[in-house]
């Protein structure tokens, strides 16, 4: 079999692989990018995402330099907080519960706005969160976006594969389509290439391998393995791409395994959420605005604390105890009073509407005395002063803590003014947490410890980084940073 070669070839075409081979074009290295969707259905994860990155700033002032457009933001309608090393350093390892190693979220963290501005000089156009969560038209004070989730991509997921596409092709790197990676070429722990899986034949491609394939949240037979039984049949929220056949073939050549390979980023979807995600509407079927309202099971009980913390440090737990319920469905349940308070994505939902919460029961085959059991123990536990105290827009402490049910933290005030309105919502799945352990110059470990000659990891597919929750926006950075130092890396051991 002839090989063609290359002095780096990139596994994968989303953020984590685009950013990977424009840093070691840049280095000067020919450069190969291999894409197993087509040309209408490239971009990976990455053009599904709601495309926030999460970075170190000093508040907006530092933020505006980078923004694409900051003349026709909504500046005077916002307001952002520092978020300092520290803050993203802490939220990264309480949602982790302390397990990813230090050393890896640190060089994530210490080098997260560099890689933004790094990427606006590659057209990446940056602007603020500020209607992601809120429809800004309907709040009557400046919105304080939340510090570690200020930043996204404008036009999000569709935004940031555009413009990367667009450097790659600028920048002369070859971009192969209906070209999954199959295989590496190795000779003991040397990795000296990979096989291309066309449809009539394989293909040897050799030179320095850069792995950003995903993980493996695509693949129902590798869910059901790591993550258990139920997750087989859980919504796919991204690609269906990512079947996890470069991790398989990177641990069968001797990488070590990392990470937390029971957990996922698992978020509230719409139910009726296509089994895989549609390009049409990438992340609109989310359901983030549940800190709101009730959320209940089809028993009518609720089953977590909805106001726990910010919807950012929380959302890619709470698809994964909706999962758990019957029949993987809950139903968010608002009242008049939160109407106003629903994140544009809701636009693409059908609501169910009902005057009382009898009424409502009914529509949704909720046993109707159970419901309303369940928010007469809510209303009997909400403080008198609530009202006055609730604050949509930042931490309030405005708390319940109703007998036999879950706490809500904040934001815990009475449903009771209707007409009600409810969402079903189930589990999406975004993307695993298992995957191959990497240093922090991104090179590949093998089980002894010892790096892979030839061979670096970026984005899902390296593990380690993430255990049982996420703070929204360190995946991309994540894999943004690491693309970068794995990009440059490779191309110096062409």
């Amino acid at each position: 079999m002839s090989a063609t070669e290359y002095d780096v070839i990139v596994a994968g075409a989303g953020n984590a692989g685009l950013v990977a081979a424009l840093a070691a074009r840049e280095a000067g290295a020919r450069v190969l990018v291999l894409e197993a969707a087509s040309h209408a259905e490239r971009g990976g994860n990455s053009r599904f995402s709601g495309s926030i990155f999460r970075a170190v700033h000093d508040g907006l002032d530092s933020i505006r330099p980078i923004l694409a457009d900051p003349d026709g933001q909504v500046l005077d309608r916002v307001s952002v907080a520092a978020y300092g090393r520290e803050d993203y350093i802490g939220d990264w390892m309480s949602t982790s519960q302390g397990h990813p190693p230090r050393e890896l979220v640190e060089t994530v963290v210490d080098r997260s706005f560099d890689t933004l501005r790094w990427m606006r000089g590659y057209g990446v156009e940056w602007e603020l969160t500020a209607n992601k969560l809120f429809d800004l038209d309907n709040l009557d004070k400046v919105y304080a976006l939340t510090p570690g989730g200020a930043i996204r991509v404008r036009h999000e997921g569709v935004g940031l594969v555009a413009a990367l596409f667009a450097a790659a092709e600028n920048a002369g790197i070859d971009i192969w389509y209906d070209a999954p990676a199959h295989d590496l070429i190795t000779r003991g722990a040397t990795v000296d290439g990979v096989v291309v899986r066309r449809a009539d034949r394989y293909e040897q491609v050799r030179g320095a391998v850069v792995l950003a394939s995903g993980g493996f949240e695509a693949n129902p037979e590798m869910r059901m393995r790591y993550l258990g039984p139920g997750w087989d049949l859980v919504k796919v929220r991204g690609t269906r791409f990512n079947m996890g056949t470069m991790l398989v073939k990177a641990l069968a050549a001797g990488a070590q395994p990392a990470g937390h390979w029971g957990g996922c980023h698992a978020s509230p979807q719409d139910a009726a959420h296509p089994p895989v995600g549609d390009l049409r509407l990438t992340d609109k079927l989310a359901r983030y605005s549940y800190p709101y309202a009730l959320l209940v099971n089809s028993d009518g009980l609720r089953f977590v604390d909805e106001g726990e913390d910010q919807v950012f440090l929380t959302y890619a737990k709470t698809g994964g105890a909706i999962l758990r319920q019957k029949g993987a469905v809950a139903y968010q349940i608002f009242d008049r009073r939160a109407a106003h308070l629903l994140e544009p994505r809701y636009r693409t939902g059908t609501p169910v509407e009902a005057d009382t919460l009898a009424e409502l029961a009914a529509l949704l085959h909720i046993p109707a005395d159970t419901l309303l059991a369940t928010v007469a123990g809510f209303n009997k536990a909400v403080a008198d002063d609530a009202d006055l105290r609730f604050d949509p827009i930042t931490l309030d402490g405005v708390a319940a803590h109703p007998e036999g049910q879950p706490p809500k933290s904040n934001w815990a005030v009475t449903l009771d003014r209707g007409p009600f309105v409810a969402y079903p919502v189930t589990c999406g799945i975004t993307f695993t947490y298992g995957g191959l352990k990497i240093d922090t110059e991104a090179r590949v470990l093998d089980v002894t410890g010892q790096p892979m000659p030839g061979l670096y990891a970026t984005g899902e597919i390296a593990g380690d980084f993430f255990h049982h929750n996420y703070a929204a926006g360190a995946g991309l950075m994540r894999g943004a940073v690491f693309g970068r130092i794995a990009g440059v890396n490779a191309a110096a051991a062409s």
